[in-house]
Parts: C-alpha cells; sequence; structure tokens
C-alpha cells in the first residue's frame, strides 16, 4: 500500500486546524531565520522485526515511528509492506504506524520505505541576538519541564545559573550551556550507562552518546527558563557514496529564541569533530532524517507498558507485555 505525504500528515495537520489545535509540537525552525544553504535527497527502507513473540499469544500490537514534514525536511513515497493504520501520540505530535494481529506468530517482520529531502539548516543567529517578546504557547511551554531522565532540579538551576551568569539574551545564554556541555563531556561508548539520554549520567561520567549530550543541554536550557527538545532519526555518511557503517541512530537538540524560531544545535557532533563546533551551534547538517520528537512517550494507540524513553525502534506488546524488537536499515542518495 503506498501512501502519499499529502494523504497522511497533510490530511492529519488539517484536521487539527479545523479542531483549534496547535499544530504537532515539532521543533521548526522558522523561515525567515533560516539563511540559504544545501539540501540532500534519499530513500530510506527501515525494517523492522518482533521476535520471541510467546506460544500462545492471543494478540500483538505493534508501533511503528513514522517520519513528518517539517521546515527541514519533506518525506515522499511513504509505504510499508502490510498496510497499518495511522495514529497521533498528543504530546509532541508524532506519526505512528499501528498492527494489530491476532494469534500471531513467533517473528513478525515489516518494512517502511520513503523519500526525504532534508534541508541543511543555518539559523540566521545575528536576527536572533534578542529576543521576541511573544509569550510562549502551552505546546513550547512543554520543553521546560522535566523528563523522567531529563532533570529540572535545584542542582540544575544552581549550575544553569553558574554557567549563564552575565547572560542576558536566550543565545547568550544558550551558547554559554552549550559550551559548558562541550567541555564537561567526551563523546565515548565505552563504558556502562551510556546511551540512556540520563542528565544524570552526563554530569556523574562526562562521557556518553548523541543522548547523554542533549540530555544535559536540554536540562541547562529547562533550568534556565528556556524551552529546548529533542529530536531522534537515522543519520547518513556525510559524503555521498561513501561506504561505511550506518549508525544505528543519531539525536539532536533544539532551544527557543521566545516569539521569533527554534534554534538547532547538535553537541555531540561538535565534540566528535571540534573544527565544526561554531558551526553546530546552530546548525544542522541534511545527512539526517526524523522519526519522532521528545522523550517519555506514550504512543496511540497508548501500551500497557510505561512510557518509551524515546521513539526510534519498532515498539511491539504481546497480550499487554513487550517482546523483543531490533531495526536495520538502508539508505540511497538521489
Amino acid at each position: 500500500m503506498k501512501l502519499t505525504n499529502i494523504s497522511i500528515v497533510t490530511a492529519l495537520l488539517f484536521a487539527q486546524i479545523i479542531c483549534g489545535q496547535e499544530p504537532p509540537n515539532q521543533q521548526n525552525v522558522a523561515p525567515e531565520y533560516m539563511k540559504p544553504a544545501g539540501s540532500r535527497k534519499f530513500s530510506i527502507e527501515y525494517n523492522g522485526k518482533i521476535s520471541e513473540v510467546p506460544e500462545g499469544t492471543k494478540k500483538l500490537r505493534v508501533w511503528f515511528p513514522v517520519p513528518q514534514n517539517s521546515t527541514a525536511q519533506t518525506i515522499t513515497d511513504l509505504s510499508f509492506s502490510k498496510s497499518p493504520s495511522y495514529h497521533t501520540e498528543t504530546k509532541y505530535g508524532n506519526l505512528i504506524g499501528y498492527w494489530e494481529i491476532d494469534s500471531p506468530q513467533s517473528s513478525h517482520e515489516f518494512t517502511m520505505r520513503f523519500t526525504c529531502e532534508r534541508k541543511e539548516i543555518v539559523a540566521d543567529l545575528a536576527k536572533l541576538s534578542t529576543d521576541g517578546s511573544a509569550a510562549l504557547t502551552k505546546r513550547q511551554a512543554e520543553f521546560l519541564a522535566a523528563d523522567k531522565l531529563v532533570l529540572v532540579d535545584d542542582e540544575m538551576r544552581k549550575l544553569a545559573a553558574e554557567v549563564t551568569k552575565g547572560k542576558t539574551t536566550t543565545l547568550e545564554k544558550a551558547r554559554a550551556i552549550y559550551d559548558h556541555v562541550l567541555g564537561r563531556m567526551t563523546y565515548d561508548k565505552n563504558h556502562q550507562g551510556w546511551g540512556l539520554g540520563s542528565t544524570r549520567h552526563a554530569c556523574d561520567v562526562g562521557k556518553g552518546n548523541c543522548t547523554d549530550f542533549h540530555a544535559l543541554f536540554n536540562s541547562l536550557c529547562r533550568a534556565s527558563g528556556i524551552p529546548s527538545g529533542f529530536e531522534i532519526g537515522l543519520y547518513l555518511p556525510y559524503e555521498k557514496g561513501k561506504d561505511e557503517p550506518l549508525g544505528g541512530y543519531h539525536c539532536w537538540a533544539f532551544f527557543l529564541v521566545r516569539g521569533k524560531s527554534w534554534v538547532p544545535v547538535d553537541c555531540s557532533e561538535a565534540d566528535r569533530f571540534p573544527q565544526r563546533a561554531e558551526y553546530f551551534f546552530g546548525s544542522h547538517t541534511p545527512n539526517r532524517v526524523t522519526l519522532t520528537t521528545g522523550r517519555d512517550i506514550t504512543l496511540a494507540p497508548e501500551q500497557s507498558g510505561a512510557p518509551l524513553n524515546y521513539f526510534l525502534n519498532p515498539y511491539a506488546e504481546a497480550d499487554g507485555k513487550s517482546v523483543k524488537t531490533e531495526k536495520t536499515w538502508t539508505f540511497r542518495d538521489l
């Protein structure tokens, strides 16, 4: 079954507008604050496998993250090997493909294919050097709250005050926080506990991957009164045609200059490529596709288990209990 982006995403957005709701809570960069930059177009094949379904299971439920349009990416030619129903979770507006299977086999596989045209985002920081006067919307304010592993407590507020001392604008404070994260953290996955996106781990260990870097960035921004959020998705090689192993995922962050725009940052890539640290404050490369936004995600339809730390791999439950899932993916530049 092949469904276009217009038939799925635009229809959902239109329905929300008609009902008087804000559009999905994605962290879109306002076009008037974007400098001209490059783009990249590629196709993705995302394969999800659900295995170890217990014998005698009556019902298997499966959820897939489905990419959406934004000011950074345009999704077309979306198709699945088995037709899902589509749902939108309420907190972030993430689009979800969903299946229910009665009397399932011990394993099932699903394939999602789509084309993504991804813009390079280069924010015009000069235009963002002062704050706007507009109040936060209800959904923007949600990015001030703590997540289960992204702390906004007295310790974070004290540290944020120290890091941003003497800074007055959002841009100045966010840059001080960005520099602090780069000074405190090292990209290192050779230890236990990395990859959960834990502020506590980032502070105590000072090492981790993209999730840990951006947990600390999110915490310090929120503790400073700056809305800050998280996206996760797939990350292609920087160079077209380069044969190198694909990573499992990548995540990145944004902060909000209120009254103006969300601003992109990529703290972990700045640590991996320190010569590009200036670039990654205010810019995102086009070799990526966003699958979902946010942490502590309650799916739609709602899962029986706890909210997901983040939603990247398929999630599945057999008679209400989670079962093993895994993903593989490939891409082709167009």
